[in-house]
């Protein structure tokens, strides 16, 4: 028998409209229980993520670096690996890429120039190279330490401080390049000299700051949920990072070095 209740009416045609019957107590209990949101589509970025991006990345450029130190690769053909490898880094840098072939590619051709270039250097100075790897290895550990410890306060105000002075450092090492072209030793921070010796401990310490940025930004993005394949990006960052530090540490030492 049909309901007069004019409430009870409504609901049995909103049945009839719909198809089906209104939800169960049960059901409408599930709905309310249910999360407000749906789960993240991808898998959170972990320490142990970046640490083995970070052992790939830096190990394919050590065999590649080990491969043309073996090879005695040419330094010309050295020069166009550092030029490529340049590129790629710019472009994974610039564009935040997370892209294991580019980041790969950059570590394969950077690895030939640095091996090349160690290859050179331990030729002048025997066992600079060795001392350039402890070196850097320290300096590894002292930034961990201090990152660790919260020696040094990262705040945004430091992440501008620290890209201006990279920007400084690279246009002097730029005007260095162009006046070497009319003035034997350009403006003297590449020299074997008092102003060369501070401009590499310079460039050593700014290695070492960007080393402790690369280390809050894993620690913010592993503390946010970033996503596992950002772990490539921290990994080139590192990568890049260490670089620098050997390389000046390897141009620092060799003003102190016997021929």
């Amino acid at each position: 028998m049909e309901s007069k209740n004019p409430v009870f009416s409504r609901q049995s045609s909103r049945q009839q409209a719909w198809g089906q019957p209104a939800p169960s107590a049960d059901q409408l209990q599930s709905m309310y229980d249910a999360p407000a949101y749906a789960p993240p589509a991808y898998r959170p970025m972990t320490i142990d993520d970046v640490v083995v991006r970070g052992f790939m990345t830096l190990g394919t450029l050590v065999v590649a670096g080990a491969a043309a130190w073996v090879l005695n690769v040419p330094y010309t053909v050295a020069v166009v690996s550092a030029l490529i490898g340049l590129v790629l880094g710019l472009i994974a840098a610039f564009r935040q890429s997370t892209n294991p072939l580019l980041i790969l590619g950059y570590a394969v051709f950077y690895g030939v120039f640095v091996g090349s270039f160690s290859h050179l250097m331990e030729g002048f100075f025997n066992g600079i190279v060795l001392q350039a790897v402890l070196g850097t290895a320290l300096a590894f550990g002292g930034v961990l330490a201090v990152h660790s410890l919260k020696v040094i306060r990262v705040t945004p105000k430091l992440y501008r401080y620290v890209g201006a002075a990279a920007i400084a450092a690279l246009g002097l090492m730029l005007v260095n390049i162009i006046a070497s072209i009319f003035v034997d030793g350009g403006i003297g921070i590449r020299a074997d000299n008092p102003l060369g010796w501070i401009f590499s401990i310079a460039m050593i310490l700014l290695g070492c700051f960007f080393l402790l940025l690369d280390f809050d930004s894993i620690e913010q993005a592993v503390r946010a949920g970033a996503p596992e394949k950002l772990a490539w990006q921290m990994a080139f960052g590192l990568t890049l990072s260490l670089v620098w530090i050997y390389l000046e540490v390897l141009r620092f030492l060799s003003y102190f070095s016997d021929n």
